[in-house]
């Protein structure tokens, strides 16, 4: 079974927590055999082993293993636990899109408002101690019947997605994701000037098709993409909260002519920045 499967949630919105606990297995016991579930089905191995199958595919679970199981598919065991087995499990669902795919070939991706959470399939967290206080207070929040409850067990289950998302990244992943990160916080800063790739180049000092490269695999589009996508959004604010000329709003987000801005909102939205303004402010 391939070690890069991953899975992707486009967010917003976020994947919610729906229940969680701690099981112990002896010796001879087996995980449940259940079909579509309806909720995706993540298992932490604390100690012994876990032996899951999900259709064809089977993973042998050790301690420090995360395994997600996905909420549309036949899951059982194909061996009885050969000692005593402790384990969490998490059901979390989500109302948004999302995939399972290798990890070259996703299509879900964020942009420059919204994330695409990608979860490997399984992985071996490099820090059990710190996932092992994580669920257990996830699984404390989950038994209580308090009114803050709900907001503290949805915020410890978006920690634990953040600890997944952010863990299984190589070194090279993870210096992508900051460079990309980097070139939209610059692009945010200085929208309303006029940005070339060199100029981004400069202020970033690393070489152009290295910086697209890490924002084409991040927020899916070029540096250049994403400055129009963000000055367009500024546009579509200002003119709902302000009755200025289209003319200033086209200055005022970076464009430097008003009927190439005016093509270009169109391109976008469907339909001219006026119609736009009148659509909204009726």
């Amino acid at each position: 079974m391939s070690e890069e499967l991953l899975l992707t949630f486009r967010s917003p919105p976020l994947p919610f927590f729906i229940e969680s606990n701690r099981r112990t297995y002896q010796a001879g016991e087996e995980h449940p055999n259940r079909t579509n579930l309806g909720v995706f089905d993540l298992l932490f191995v604390q100690q012994g082993s876990l032996y899951i199958a999900e259709e064809g595919n089977r993973w042998t679970l050790q301690a420090g293993d995360v395994l997600i199981l996905r909420p549309d598919r036949w899951h059982h065991s194909f061996k009885p636990c050969q000692e005593e087995t402790v384990f969490d499990w998490v059901h979390f669902q989500t109302v948004g899109a999302w995939e399972e795919t290798e990890a070259s070939q996703g299509s879900l991706r964020g942009d420059y408002y919204t994330y695409a959470i990608r979860l490997p399939k399984k992985m071996h967290l490099s820090f059990p101690d710190e996932a092992k206080l994580l669920f257990s207070q996830l699984h404390e929040a989950a038994q209580s019947s308090s009114h803050g409850a709900f907001w503290e067990r949805q915020q410890r289950f978006l920690h634990l997605l953040q600890m997944l998302d952010e863990g299984w990244r190589s070194d090279a992943a993870k210096a992508g994701v900051s460079v990309a990160e980097r070139a939209a916080a610059y692009l945010k800063m200085n929208y309303r000037s006029v940005i070339t790739n060199t100029m981004l180049s400069e202020a970033l000092q690393l070489h152009t098709n290295y910086i697209t490269r890490c924002m084409t695999e991040v927020f899916g589009c070029t540096p250049q993409q994403y400055l129009l996508y963000y000055r367009l959004d500024q546009a579509k604010l200002l003119l709902i909260k302000t009755d200025w000329p289209i003319a200033r709003v086209a200055e005022e987000t970076g464009f430097r002519q008003t009927p190439h801005f005016s093509r270009l909102f169109a391109a976008q939205t469907g339909m001219p920045p006026l119609k736009f303004r009148k659509r909204f402010t009726n």
